[in-house]
């Protein structure tokens, strides 16, 4: 395989690894954007159940009392909002685990990147150099029968 078809092929290979990452990139920030939305999420579900106040009084008016069977329907209430939250916490839990894992993929693919373009940056510099050595010999040649054809005219 001739040097410029190396090149050729390790410039696609560093394109196709910058679209992965570029990839996995935008895939990491639709996930911090579900990360996001998962706290708020939690913060709605925590202010509803504090905002419902004791089971046995009303919110506006602590000092008047519901009746029990308010009591238990408010009670009853934010035993569902708590373990709404609570599902929503290992949800939110798992989510960045798999977030974690995507950051590793990331930070792997980045790498696995500036790798190949280092290849590809030291066989083009090696390239020039063959291609400038080239060029260099090829002044000489000339240089030298222009010098030779000068000498036999003398």
């Amino acid at each position: 395989m001739s040097k410029k078809n190396t090149i050729d092929s390790l410039g696609t290979l560093v394109r196709l690894r910058s679209s992965e990452v570029d990839r996995l990139q935008a895939d990491l920030v639709k996930q911090e954007a579900v990360r996001a939305r998962y706290q708020a999420s939690l913060a709605r579900l925590t202010s509803l159940a504090e905002s419902s106040g004791a089971s046995g009084h009303l919110p506006a008016q602590p000092e008047a009392r519901l009746s029990p069977a308010l009591a238990v329907n408010v009670g009853n209430y934010k035993q569902t909002v708590f373990a709404l939250a609570d599902s929503h916490r290992t949800d939110l839990h798992l989510h960045e685990a798999n977030m974690a894992v995507s950051q590793r993929n990331l930070a792997q693919a980045w790498t696995r990147r500036e790798l190949l373009g280092k290849v590809l940056a030291q066989h083009e510099a090696a390239h020039a150099r063959e291609q400038d050595r080239i060029q260099r010999k090829r002044e000489d040649d000339i240089a030298t029968q222009s010098w030779l054809a000068g000498q036999a005219q003398q």
